[in-house]
């Protein structure tokens, strides 16, 4: 088993296609299946389902692929250290749809600069978040856990040698455009939300309710809609009066001054925690990212 060997399957299961890693690697597509087949045999599995649509990941085939990545991302880390100095340190965050966190990031590059860093952040489902942690696309993820979730979680993100701290406690509030017609309420109900549009983050089908990123009571609403991104939530929330519930946290740098966090009236309660690898240290970029997501607690 070589690095070469690893790198090839890794691009030819991103790329789903072997032509098209033959091409990033500027090798003929006989020397990299060549080089894929040998790989098999020496592991003993299938790696790849080849078929004339491309390939496809096999169940083991995808968990030596995680594996694989991580050899191959401690690699990288030993080569920028010890032989491309002149390279810049890498820095990388996943999080659910969290404003505070985009500009938390924000707040980070303006104080470290980017002559000597590489900045990534990725917005997405937790089930995302937690993977980008996992396969250490990211040092660290950003997600919520309440009285629902918090077993599914923690049991979740230690299936995949994961842990957690919490950043802060928060209580609930509805988000909602400040043209809606509840807006200016001090506080709503259930009863007061129940005419309109309910906004939650899709986290695909095949995902447990548990990595939901809003309480898990919203999805007993009666209108429901499932949104992408924050971008269309927003949309749907001026467009719609729709509404989600969220920790209360604005950013108005950023959103826009058109909405409002009015409290909701709730028992419920959730925490914002950060998610990182079991075992591991915080770089300093990464000390000082959780530095400025405590401060919006």
């Amino acid at each position: 088993m070589t690095l070469q060997q690893l790198m090839y399957a890794i691009t030819t299961a991103d790329e789903k296609s072997i032509n098209k890693t033959a091409q990033k690697f500027f090798v003929s597509q006989p020397a990299i299946s060549d080089a894929i087949k040998d790989l098999e045999d020496e592991i003993g599995i299938i790696i790849f389902d080849r078929s004339n649509r491309g390939v496809t990941t096999t169940a083991e085939g995808a968990d030596f692929i995680v594996y694989a990545r991580q050899v191959v991302a401690q690699y990288d880390l030993l080569k920028e250290r010890y032989i491309d100095k002149e390279h810049k340190e890498k820095f990388g965050v996943s999080t659910q749809h969290y404003t505070f966190a985009v500009k938390s990031y924000i707040e980070l590059i303006s104080n470290f600069g980017t002559d000597k860093y590489e900045y990534s952040i990725y917005e997405g489902k937790t089930s995302e978040v937690i993977n980008d942690v996992r396969t250490f696309r990211s040092e660290i993820g950003v997600i919520h856990l309440d009285e629902y979730n918090h077993s599914f979680i923690q049991k979740y993100l230690k299936y995949n040698n994961l842990e957690y701290h919490k950043l802060f406690d928060c209580k609930v509030y509805a988000y909602l455009s400040s043209e809606h017609p509840l807006a200016n309420a001090k506080k709503v109900t259930e009863s007061d939300l129940e005419p309109y549009p309910c906004l939650t983050f899709n986290q695909g089908e095949e995902d447990p309710i548990y990595l939901a990123e809003e309480p898990i009571s919203m999805f007993e609403r009666k209108k429901n809609i499932k949104v992408n991104d924050r971008g269309t939530m927003l949309n749907m929330m001026i467009g719609l009066n729709g509404y989600t519930l969220c920790s209360g946290i604005i950013c108005e740098e950023l959103n826009g001054t058109g909405y409002r966090a009015v409290p909701y009236e709730s028992r419920e309660k959730t925490s914002i925690v950060y998610v990182v690898r079991e075992g591991s240290t915080l770089s300093d970029l990464g000390q000082k990212y959780i530095e400025n997501l405590r401060a919006y607690g």
